[in-house]
């Protein structure tokens, strides 16, 4: 039994968009302007960066860092297109999984240039490299040109802080990975700003390791966002148990679809196995009924409805009565734990 309800009793066509409530919309629609903002956003950024970046190590990972940080609202847009289309022959489960696939893609470009650039930084420190950092002209006044590095990076670290927080929290109402893993990276770009800064200051001081070790630090953030969100990427793809939106526990619906089965009077037992599909959950609950009872396709489509109730994410459910409940006894245990 498959859960084809949409929105108001109406036929569901299965895809992403539709599976959403008109709440979840409106999140959806503010997440979506809030990613055009962050595209201007550090589009400017990144060209007032690469304006006044020299030869400073730091700058320029600053900039490849800006430069990245375009890839998961693009990844977001691209894949909040991809769910509204309709299920296929192809695709029977219709593109939910979309949502997966561009944070992959966003992952393994962190780590692509997170490694490049600790190399990077590290045969700079190897080899002693001594940026220079000369004057500038504006209005007539000869200027440190280091002061314009501070302050571009002071402004430009602004913006991203404040639409991460933004994000940060529609996507707990959206339940997107993609959008969660965007808005850690934006909320923590001070951290790139300050390491950049005591780069460039450092070199003002004479320090010439300052710059290397401020683009390792930058460096290392981006290689350690790219780990993690390649692990929280693969793991959905690969099915692992449905989580919550930061990865951080077992998403609490997989025990409340099974609690919501186990009140059913002809139900003697239940397992249920959710897959997480990028906004929505499949779910597949197997019952084991009472010895003697005959529940009918009215009993299963009314305890489908029951599971469908608890939440706007379990959008495809699939009940399966079964008469014993083989290898599933370890699985249940673990989310248990």
């Amino acid at each position: 039994m498959s859960d084809e309800k949409g929105e108001g009793g109406e036929e569901a066509t299965g895809s992403g968009h539709d599976a959403l409530g008109e709440q979840q919309r409106a999140v959806l629609r503010r997440a979506i302007r809030l990613e055009w903002i962050t595209l201007g956003w550090m589009s400017a950024t990144v060209a007032l960066v690469a304006l006044v970046a020299g030869q400073s190590q730091a700058m320029r990972a600053a900039w490849a860092e800006d430069v990245l940080s375009l890839l998961p609202p693009i990844a977001f847009l691209v894949a909040s297109r991809r769910i509204r289309k309709r299920p296929d022959r192809h695709h029977p489960y219709g593109h939910h999984r979309s949502i997966g696939v561009a944070h992959l893609v966003a992952a393994i470009a962190l780590i692509t240039m997170g490694g490049y650039l600790s190399i990077d930084s590290v045969i700079g420190l190897v080899e002693v490299e001594r940026p220079p950092i000369g004057l500038t002209v504006i209005a007539g006044q000869a200027i440190w040109a280091g002061w314009l590095m501070v302050a571009v990076m002071v402004v430009t670290s602004i913006g991203p802080v404040i639409l991460g927080y933004k994000k940060l929290k529609l996507s707990e109402q959206l339940h997107d990975k993609v959008l969660f893993a965007d808005a850690d990276m934006s909320k923590a770009d001070w951290s790139t700003a300050v390491a950049t800064i005591a780069g460039v200051l450092g070199i003002g001081l004479g320090l010439w390791w300052a710059d290397a070790v401020a683009a390792l630090v930058v460096a290392v953030s981006i290689l350690r966002d790219g780990v993690k969100n390649l692990r929280g990427s693969i793991a959905g793809l690969t099915d692992v148990e449905a989580r919550t939106y930061d990865d951080a526990e077992p998403h609490p619906l997989t025990l409340e679809i099974e609690q919501r089965a186990a009140e059913t009077p002809w139900v003697r037992d239940v397992a249920a196995r959710v897959r997480d599909e990028g906004h929505v959950f499949h779910a597949e609950v197997f019952v084991v009924p009472h010895p003697g009872s005959a529940p009918t396709t009215e009993d299963f489509a009314e305890l489908r409805d029951r599971v469908d109730e608890l939440d706007w994410k379990v959008h495809d459910i699939v009940i399966a009565p079964v008469d014993e409940l083989p290898g599933m006894q370890t699985f249940r245990s673990t989310l248990r734990t």
